[in-house]
């Protein structure tokens, strides 16, 4: 019996062995530069939604798109959140670093606010032209009122920014440029429209 119970241990410990090995992983943040703050401040106040987006982009995986309409990811990395809370993150950052909205929330907190971004991430991947990675963010925004569930206003923002090389990590540095670019023009939009329609 002894001998028997040996060699099931035996087999046992050969079975883990040839298990696959799970896949290292380097997870990264999304690079943020702080807006400079501003003096002004608004009265009304604002909820930032998560973006909707299609199951590619709902997840965490880093996308490329080597060449024109095929889809791939790269190996070993992933970024910190699932891609939508990830740039709903850098979109609160950007409002909190502006300063000029001070009631600020999204939608997990369930808080009452006047207006709120609701918007749908059509784009959020890296591109390779002429040999070089771009990364590239695409975000179809709506401002809607939360009292009549009317929309203010919509518009398409777009940013892409070229990679110093092919690594990961300068495309990752890419990224962030991207977002930050995309997060100037979203507060300078978000503010102007909500002023108007809040006099």
């Amino acid at each position: 019996m002894k001998r028997l119970t040996l060699l099931l241990a035996a087999a046992l410990l050969g079975a883990c062995s040839i298990l696959p090995q799970s896949e290292p992983l380097d997870i990264y943040l999304l690079p943020a530069t702080a807006l400079p703050p501003q003096t002004q401040r608004v009265d009304w106040s604002l909820r930032v939604n998560s973006p909707v987006s299609n199951q590619l982009l709902d997840g965490t995986r880093i996308v490329v798109l080597p060449e024109p309409g095929r889809v791939n990811t790269y190996q070993g990395v992933r970024w910190s959140e699932r891609t939508p809370q990830l740039l709903r993150g850098r979109l609160l950052d950007a409002f909190q670093d502006d300063g000029r909205i001070k009631a600020l929330s999204n939608e997990e907190q369930r808080l009452q606010a006047d207006l709120e971004l609701v918007s749908d991430l059509r784009s959020f991947h890296s591109e390779y032209r002429d040999g070089t990675p771009h990364a590239l963010i695409r975000l179809e925004v709506n401002l809607v009122d939360t009292r009549s569930q009317q929309i203010i206003a919509s518009r398409r923002f777009s940013a892409s920014q070229a990679a110093g090389d092919t690594s990961i990590a300068a495309v990752v540095a890419a990224f962030g440029k991207a977002a930050d670019q995309l997060s100037r023009e979203l507060v300078d939009w978000t503010l102007n429209q909500g002023q108007r329609a809040t006099p």
